[in-house]
């Protein structure tokens, strides 16, 4: 009878101190535990990080990164390093609607400590020119 069977009661009265799987693999028997709390220093610099990788991140019409344009609204950090991001774009018509948000995801994955990474692009609310950094605005010429 085997480790767990035995724990488990199954087969009393069976001959005891026989074990006929010696090589089973190890079981957890652990209730699920939840993925380790960040401190707010590493969260902040997990952050600095993804922020950092976002800004490599252009838009291929206009010649500012997409963290600059405002076109990031959410960066949301999960315990164990996961990332929610949501982000918008220009424009509903955007010619790289579809490629962005992978782009997006791919930027982020690349930085140390982070799992699992889910970009969600949203439409409320639409993106302005408002939401741009005033680096953006002056490399664009708007200020």
């Amino acid at each position: 009878m085997n480790r767990l069977a035995r724990l488990a009661g199954f087969g009393a009265g069976h001959e005891e101190g026989v074990d006929r799987d010696d090589a089973a693999v190890p079981i957890d028997l652990s209730v699920d535990q939840q993925p380790e709390q960040l401190s707010p220093e590493a969260e902040a610099a997990l952050r600095e990080g993804i922020v950092a990788a976002l800004r490599k991140v252009h838009d291929p019409e206009i010649p500012v990164n997409i963290y600059d344009l405002g076109l990031i609204y959410k960066i949301d950090i999960a315990p164990g390093g996961n990332i929610a991001v949501d982000m918008t774009l220009t424009a509903p018509a955007c010619p790289v609607a579809g490629m962005m948000p992978v782009m997006v995801k791919d930027a982020v994955k690349t930085v140390d400590g982070v799992g699992e990474v889910e970009v969600e692009l949203v439409w409320d609310p639409p993106w302005s020119p408002d939401t741009m950094s005033d680096e953006a605005k002056l490399q664009l010429g708007m200020l």
